[in-house]
């Protein structure tokens, strides 16, 4: 049969084709209509500026009218056949037959039965035109193929078969001998991540929403999101490394935080220290790794200042994981995780208290970020303090004030009492307040005493008590100093004068100590002892 040339076609500008007319229009609708009946000696042009797969793929298309719609379809070229048979419609209404948008759509309902290698095939080339691919839908078919096969196969790899209706292409190891070692399971659950880290990062993206949706494994996802980024920083540029951090660190925020490590995403963290990713971006890290503070070190904490700021550490940073911990974890925060925050973050103050350039704003606010609950003791916080005081000598009163008003002078120990009470770095009122609030604590022990006392209200008791009292080993005696404190002097005789009171406060919370516990035994026993070693219960004196 003679061929004719007479249609031109311009592809994209690219390449010009000379083309039989009768036999393109035989199989495309797009074309048939657009020329109608006219079988005219005339050259017609046509021009397309949009075609799908440029000139390689419509001389593709050419070749299957030309064969009489006969073409090999395969993984590395089903997406663009299938795209360029949707663009010039060519379907069975025109041609009478199987056209090519019917062979190319039955090629694709046989996904499944597509080897791993052919998967990875189609997917490379998905890749290459996502625009068009994603417009067809193959490539959300595709990686649905993928993730369904990841979710049936589990922790074993795929073995290549041919591609067939009536093979599932997929071998399953059947190996299940009991001494296989746990050493190499996570080796088996990670046996993809080499073939899909070739991915680009929006493919990853669109993966990893389709892993989730199918419930897969969040554990092995964020690892494999951690590989991702790790093998793409090699060869990547800037933007690049940019681009890949941003979806690992979108894809991570969108699992359970009990699958992430904390240490993982602290590697993240230095890792974006050094790129301008976006801020939505950065906020999510900050969020996640807030939210495990409580499983945080203090080396992870010490991260660097950024460059231009005098600080040696990056503060402002660590508040903002206080600030998401705190509203992350909700009602999720028990004691528990509390204090091992309120820990480390002791730890961290008294690392940064020495920094000359640390400003007060910055250390108050570290100091007063977490609620009084979260320490049982203070005593950390207070030596951290008092480094702060010592080195930022030149602080106003007022600001050494608001800093020592955010101790909890009840939760100092008697020796850190003590110590604040010889303390000059700290203002008087500090002196004053630490020593009521230990008055306080002597207070409440005394009252215990007697009311420990006031139970033994028989004659019976009470002589028991005494006879214990004469076997001891002596009797100790102290003097509680009940004058008036005169805070009108200067401050060193009145840091003297604290200083003699505290001491006798010290003396007398050991002693009535001492006596809740004779007394406690006295209460716990019945009849009297011949054979009592008991020491002489001590005589307070006003």
């Amino acid at each position: 049969m003679a061929v004719c040339c007479d249609l031109e076609a311009d592809i994209n500008g690219e390449e010009t084709f000379l083309l039989d007319k009768k036999i393109i229009c035989s199989f495309s609708g797009r074309l048939s209509k657009l020329f109608g009946k006219s079988t005219g000696a005339n050259r017609n042009k046509v021009i397309f500026n949009d075609f799908p797969g440029g000139a390689e793929n419509f001389e593709l298309i050419s070749r299957f009218c030309y064969n009489k719609g006969e073409i090999d379809i395969n993984p590395s070229n089903i997406s663009l056949l299938y795209s360029a048979a949707e663009f010039m419609e060519m379907s069975k209404s025109v041609s009478g037959n199987c056209n090519l948008l019917e062979k190319t759509k039955k090629c694709i309902e046989e996904l499944g039965y597509w080897t791993w290698p052919d998967l990875l095939v189609a997917l490379k080339h998905c890749q290459e035109m996502q625009q068009v691919a994603t417009s067809s839908g193959i490539l959300e078919k595709c990686l649905d193929s993928i993730v369904g096969r990841l979710a049936i196969t589990g922790e074993v790899s795929p073995c290549a078969s041919t591609s067939s209706p009536d093979s599932s292409g997929l071998r399953l190891s059947c190996d299940t001998r009991s001494t296989e070692s746990l050493k190499n399971s996570f080796s088996r659950a990670n046996w993809w991540f080499e073939d899909l880290s070739v991915l680009s990062p929006n493919l990853v993206e669109m993966l990893v929403k389709s892993m989730v949706s199918r419930k897969y494994n969040q554990v092995i996802i964020s690892r494999f999101l951690l590989y991702y980024q790790k093998s793409k920083f090699f060869t990547a540029s800037s933007d690049e490394k940019r681009q890949v951090l941003e979806i690992v660190i979108d894809g991570l925020y969108t699992l359970d935080p009990s699958c992430i490590s904390c240490k993982s995403l602290f590697g993240v963290l230095r890792v974006v220290l050094n790129l301008n990713i976006s801020k939505s971006s950065r906020n999510k890290l900050e969020c996640m790794i807030g939210s495990q503070m409580d499983q945080a070190t203090l080396d992870n904490l010490l991260i660097p200042s950024p460059y231009g700021t005098s600080c040696l550490y990056d503060v402002n940073l660590v508040l903002r994981f206080l600030k998401a911990f705190l509203r992350e974890g909700g009602w999720r925060l028990s004691p528990t995780r509390m204090k091992k925050v309120a820990s480390l973050m002791d730890l961290y103050i008294a690392e940064v208290a020495p920094d000359p350039f640390l400003r007060f704003s910055k250390f108050l606010a570290l100091v007063v970020a977490l609620p009084d609950s979260a320490r049982d003791c203070w005593d950390e916080l207070y030596h951290a303090i008092h480094v702060y005081l010592e080195v930022h000598a030149g602080l106003s009163e007022e600001e050494k004030l608001k800093i020592c008003c955010a101790l909890n002078y009840e939760k100092l120990s008697s020796d850190a009492c003590v110590h604040l009470s010889q303390n000059a770095k700290f203002p008087s009122k500090s002196s004053v307040e630490a020593l009521f609030s230990q008055q306080l604590k002597l207070k409440n022990l005394l009252q215990g005493t007697k009311n420990s006392k006031s139970d033994m209200d028989s004659p019976c008791k009470l002589n028991e008590a005494r006879a214990k009292a004469k076997k001891g080993e002596g009797s100790e005696q102290i003097v509680l100093y009940s004058g008036r404190l005169d805070i009108s002097g200067d401050n060193e005789n009145l840091r003297a004068h604290l200083q003699g009171m505290q001491w006798r406060v010290i003396e007398l919370e050991k002693l009535c100590k001492k006596m809740q516990a004779q007394m406690a035994k006295l209460m716990k026993s019945k009849t009297p002892t011949t054979h009592s070693t008991a020491r002489s219960l001590p005589r307070l004196c006003s």
